[in-house]
């Protein structure tokens, strides 16, 4: 199955790809220049913003704009199409450290917002990492419900919401979660190994979940996209033309399109001329629209 290259985006970090079907097109950050992007489906064309801060995730406000996940707390982001965005902070993080930001996020079914948050330098192997939650309807709290993670990822729900996902990415782990998931408080339990990664190719990145449960896994560091069975058994893998995809999510007009973000590392662009690109493939499989952040809960 070929990928093609929708954008040549050439980003440090590209993550969060977020579809927006009443717009066609599809938004995604670059986590360390702060950049909010978007992709016209009928036109082609991208526009670009600059957050105040590292922009790491995600999610559509059900109000307008987007909530999202930066280094010093959970905003809520404008943008504009004279290319200003404005950026208001719901709710600061108390990370642990100086030396930290929030990485991977989405919404759950019901609207809440989830970020895990890590230190910055991954050989470190801090374990310092925590999942937040954060509910508007919770006066802007923001609430730590799992901890010792060194860069945790791969955050996603089952379609009727009551299975968690969860990894971390690090070479010295490498393991995806699942947990039981109760929809009314938001809270997991049950944790369990879900996919052992390091018995298959790459590190677990990014990942989405598609409309018959199946959970999609970017393989960073070996050009795959996996895909598991609800039971964690491997379906089948997809490459990309790069070695480093971050984070996939479904769109298109019938969500049969997966759309994959990737990094640019700073020291192998000759073998890669594509990192940091933005593709997109047809895998037979249809998934899920994206939750919007629900301000009441």
């Amino acid at each position: 199955m070929q990928a093609e290259l929708i954008v040549d985006a050439r980003n440090a970090v590209g993550e969060s790809p977020v579809w927006v079907a009443e717009e066609n097109a599809l938004y995604w950050v670059d986590i360390p220049n702060g950049g909010l992007q978007r992709w016209s489906a009928d036109s082609g064309h991208v526009a670009s913003w600059k957050a105040p801060e590292m922009l790491a995730c995600i999610s559509r406000h059900r109000s307008g704009g987007w909530v999202a996940g930066m280094e010093s707390g959970f905003f809520r982001l404008h943008p504009h199409s004279d290319g200003s965005l404005d950026s208001e902070l719901l709710a600061s993080v108390e990370h642990s450290r100086a030396d930290m930001r929030l990485n991977d996020g989405r919404c759950d079914r019901q609207g809440r917002f989830w970020a895990g948050s890590m230190v910055l330098n991954m050989g470190l192997n801090a374990p310092e990492g925590r999942l937040y939650r954060y509910g508007a309807g919770q006066s802007g709290v923001i609430e730590a419900q799992l901890d010792g993670f060194i860069v945790p990822n791969g955050l996603g729900f089952s379609p009727d919401g009551k299975i968690m996902y969860l990894s971390d990415s690090h070479p010295d782990v490498q393991l995806i979660w699942a947990f039981d998931y109760d929809t009314e408080t938001g809270t997991p339990s049950n944790r369990r190994v879900f996919v052992d990664m390091n018995h298959f190719p790459g590190r677990p990145d990014g990942a989405a979940v598609d409309g018959e449960g199946c959970y999609w896994i970017c393989a960073n560091d070996a050009g795959l996209i996996h895909r598991f069975a609800p039971d964690g058994r491997l379906d089948f893998s997809l490459e990309v033309p790069v070695k480093k995809p971050t984070m996939c999510a479904f769109g298109g007009s019938d969500m049969s399109t997966l759309f994959v973000a990737s990094i640019r590392p700073g020291d192998d662009h000759d073998s890669q001329s594509l990192a940091g690109g933005v593709f997109a493939l047809k895998p037979g499989v249809k998934g899920l629209a994206e939750p919007q952040f629900n301000d009441l809960l």
